[in-house]
């Protein structure tokens, strides 16, 4: 970018218009981190200098930057069918990555309804599940409950049964009806766990009082992370998940699980769903579904809630509702795309050959400065770090800003570090990645 622009010194007046997402925008705006290309493990930033991508672009890129076989699909499709109204009219690859998708979900999620975003994809299960009971003639189910330290995306229904106070606290009154169970982080006794942590199953009791309060009969659905990311990588104490199941059957109350950043490959099984052993009613998914190159989510459904709409005259539309850009021919040409290149690899299981070793890797920096919990599981990890009084986050977000200075980009969340690279990362990366992070670590201290 060339200075004869700069309105004043240190001041380029063409970065004044975009008003950035979940950035500190003058911070940003002072020194700008620019990204001008990427290509499997790397970005490359307006310096020419390669950068690790250590987050997968956004919990997305799970197979690398620049894959051929994506990057074709997307060229050809837009040559070919640019768009396709998906409202009473349907293109061919919509069905086909439908239909893919479902031969790897857990069993019986084989139904799909195409989003564009995770945020899009939340907002469509909680209207799929409150409509659910309805249709079936039990529409006094209309309370959703979610979790603290939850995160259901930025619309107003996933921040409602979102949990992360900073997401709802500007915004007004958010949905009625809604109530949350507490959070699974329970560090006095889990700090430090290498995987599953063995202790909190009895959380998911705390459904329990909800229900005793409310009454199980207005409740429609639970929706939680099976883990927790932008809270700070929360992993599901041992048997949680199981017992979530067995309460929300116990009472007739959908369970939903948000996998938009779980889904394809994250935790070693293509959904944590199957990691966990646990299929929920509804799953988002998101993110991954084309390696982050077009923006898509979905929703899967249990069959038996297509079917309950699926009554009355046929020539009626049995669920009101629908994006623009659901099944956009682009993002259905990507998926599919994606899907393949997964399978190439065998990236969708690869999270779990490696997972030892990242794990091993992260536990390493336990002893490391102000280093106060290491969370992992597949390829997610996230590393918490002791706050500066008074100044919360700033300790995180000093290591990320040493770090990018290094060549690696991690993410932060409060003061948790948070880490989840693409599938196809070797030991190098990883060695690299925990170096980088070491010296950041002990020049922050």
């Amino acid at each position: 970018m060339s200075a004869d622009v700069s309105s004043d010194a240190g001041h380029d007046a063409r970065l004044d218009a975009y008003w950035m997402p979940f950035t500190a925008n003058r911070q940003f705006k002072q020194s700008p981190r620019l990204l001008t290309g990427a290509d499997g493990m790397f970005f490359r930033d307006d310096k020419g200098r390669d950068v690790l991508d250590s987050i997968a672009g956004l919990w997305c890129v799970n197979a690398g930057h620049n894959r051929p076989r994506i990057v074709r699909a997307i060229q050809e499709q837009a040559a070919e069918l640019d768009f396709a109204p998906p409202f009473q009219m349907a293109h061919p690859k919509a069905f086909e990555l439908a239909d893919r998708l479902a031969q790897i979900a857990p069993a019986g999620l084989n139904r799909v309804f195409f989003t564009n975003s995770g945020s899009e994809s939340v907002e469509t299960a909680l209207k799929m599940a409150i409509a659910y009971h309805r249709v079936r003639g039990e529409g006094a189910r209309t309370r959703l409950i979610g979790r603290e330290r939850g995160y259901h995306g930025v619309n107003f229904g996933g921040i409602s049964v979102g949990g992360m106070v900073a997401n709802r606290k500007m915004f007004g009154h958010l949905l009625a009806g809604v109530d949350h169970i507490r959070h699974t982080h329970d560090p006095a006794r889990n700090a430090f766990s290498i995987g599953v942590p063995q202790h909190g199953a009895e959380f998911a009791d705390d459904l329990e009082r909800l229900i005793a309060l409310h009454d199980a009969s207005t409740i429609a659905a639970v929706i939680v992370e099976p883990v927790a990311g932008s809270t700070g990588v929360l992993i599901p104490p041992a048997g949680y998940l199981q017992r979530l199941r067995e309460i929300c059957d116990k009472h007739g109350i959908l369970l939903i699980f948000d996998e938009v950043i779980t889904g394809f490959g994250r935790t070693g099984q293509p959904f944590a769903a199957q990691t966990f052993g646990v299929t929920p009613d509804l799953m988002t998914v998101a993110k991954g579904i084309t390696n982050g190159c077009v923006p898509m989510g979905a929703v899967f459904a249990q069959q038996k809630i297509h079917d309950a709409f699926m009554t009355g005259p046929e020539h009626l539309i049995e669920f009101f509702h629908g994006y623009t850009y659901s099944a956009h021919p682009l993002a259905c040409a990507a998926g599919i795309a994606t899907l393949n290149t997964y399978a190439d690899g065998d990236l969708l299981t690869r999270a779990g050959r490696m997972e030892a070793e990242f794990a091993q890797a992260l536990h390493s920096l336990r002893d490391e400065p102000n280093v106060i919990d290491v969370r992992n599981i597949g390829l997610v990890g996230g590393i918490e770090l002791k706050p500066i009084p008074g100044e919360p986050a700033k300790r995180a977000f000093n290591v990320f800003l040493d770090c990018w200075n290094q060549g690696l980009l991690i993410r932060t969340t409060g003061d948790t570090i948070a880490l989840s690279p693409p599938l196809i990362i070797e030991s190098q990366h990883i060695e690299r990645i925990i170096a980088t992070l070491r010296d950041a670590l002990r020049r922050a201290a």
